[in-house]
């Protein structure tokens, strides 16, 4: 009888232990422990590990490439990140004209590392990420309804007069439709909050905007 290797998917079947799954995507659905506040303060992936103040949580709104290895390596970094407040979930890229699959891999990935980290006591937010309307099948599976949510406006929203600014079109439309269909409380904004796309909404929930760290950056070299 012979032994063979068990076959590594990728996918890293220890971060779903337990876990239920929604649509035929098979989305990782995070606990809805209701124990999460809002951040005092966002601080980047790649920032936390010389951070003084341990204060807020951690966010991965950065480069893929700055935190693949979270989505790798997730259990070597629970230690570093139990320090802090708490954690928004990874923020891989959702590029629209892509394929299916990578999206409801992205997706997947962003709930199976927010559910392993809940599993070991950390208080996590989830970051929900949309493309055009073929993504919201999956996009908003997995996170718990009437809770509180975040999102990001950067690379999100920008004006181009050749495509109509139809990145802008794609969020706004995304947003109304991820509000239908989480109806969270709360929705924390990493990055601009332009009235044209969030003026309507703001009877809808509670939103709470961060500077990005391209802000931060500008109003230092400002001064």
């Amino acid at each position: 009888m012979s032994h063979k290797t068990p076959f590594d998917d990728g996918f890293h079947g220890y971060l779903v232990e337990g876990a239920e799954f929604e649509g035929k995507d098979g989305i990782p659905k995070m606990l809805d422990f209701g124990n999460v506040d809002i951040p005092k303060e966002l601080i980047p992936f790649t920032k936390a590990r010389r951070a003084n103040n341990k204060r807020g949580y951690v966010d991965f709104y950065e480069h893929d490439k700055r935190f693949a290895q979270i989505l790798t390596r997730t259990k070597d970094y629970v230690p570093l990140l139990a320090q802090f407040d708490g954690v928004i979930t990874p923020d891989p890229t959702i590029i629209i004209g892509k394929s299916r699959c990578l999206h409801a891999m992205s997706t997947y990935m962003n709930r199976a590392v927010g559910y392993y980290l809940q599993k070991q006591g950390l208080s996590v937010i989830p970051n929900i990420r949309w493309g055009d309307e073929t993504t919201y099948e999956f996009a908003f599976l997995g996170a718990p309804k009437h809770s509180i949510v975040s999102i990001s406006t950067l690379g999100a929203i920008g004006k181009d007069k050749k495509t109509n600014d139809i990145l802008r079109s794609y969020f706004k439309k995304g947003l109304g439709a991820m509000l239908d269909y989480l109806e969270p409380k709360i929705v924390l904004v990493y990055g601009n909050m332009p009235e044209d796309i969030f003026g309507e909404y703001h009877g809808r929930a509670t939103f709470t905007r961060y500077e990005s760290e391209i802000e931060k950056t500008h109003k230092k070299g400002g001064q």
